[in-house]
């Protein structure tokens, strides 16, 4: 059974921050290779922000630990019902909802936007390592 008053707050918590620190390593050494691949540069990008208050251009940010947080939450929920909590079993988990999950519906989605396959060439391992960090530490932290 799964209930709210069991879950590992402070583990799911670090589990998302460090998601997150991930990302902004992997996309700070990826990040040109990244602008080029959504067919941008640096200077179009620099002229889209100019307008946007600090929220604005925080707001994907923030976005990001949220999305992680939920994350980490529903990988709580997945360990619970499979009744197993450590480090192998948080990272399989992890690569499985990859495998099933992320991978297919970045792949699909930039390909319906007319998008190069270097988008999801990059974009897709950060996923990855974002479900094997979170299920690893969710799994190892346990309830």
């Amino acid at each position: 059974m799964f209930a709210l008053d069991e879950v590992n707050y402070l583990g799911t918590a670090i589990a998302a921050a460090a998601a997150w620190m991930f990302g902004a390593a992997y996309y700070g050494l990826l990040g040109r290779a990244w602008i080029t691949a959504q067919g941008r540069t640096k200077e179009s990008l620099a002229i889209e922000n100019a307008g946007k208050s600090a929220t604005a251009k925080a707001a994907p940010f923030l976005l990001s630990f949220v999305g992680e947080l939920l994350m980490a939450f529903v990988m709580y929920g997945i360990l619970t019902h499979l009744g197993m909590f450590n480090l192998r079993a948080g990272m399989i988990s992890g690569a499985f909802c990859w495998v099933g999950f992320v991978l297919p519906t970045v792949a699909i989605n930039n390909a319906y936007s007319g998008r190069r396959v270097m988008l999801t060439v990059i974009d897709s391992p950060h996923w990855l390592g974002v479900l094997l960090i979170i299920g690893g530490i969710v799994g190892a932290w346990g309830p």
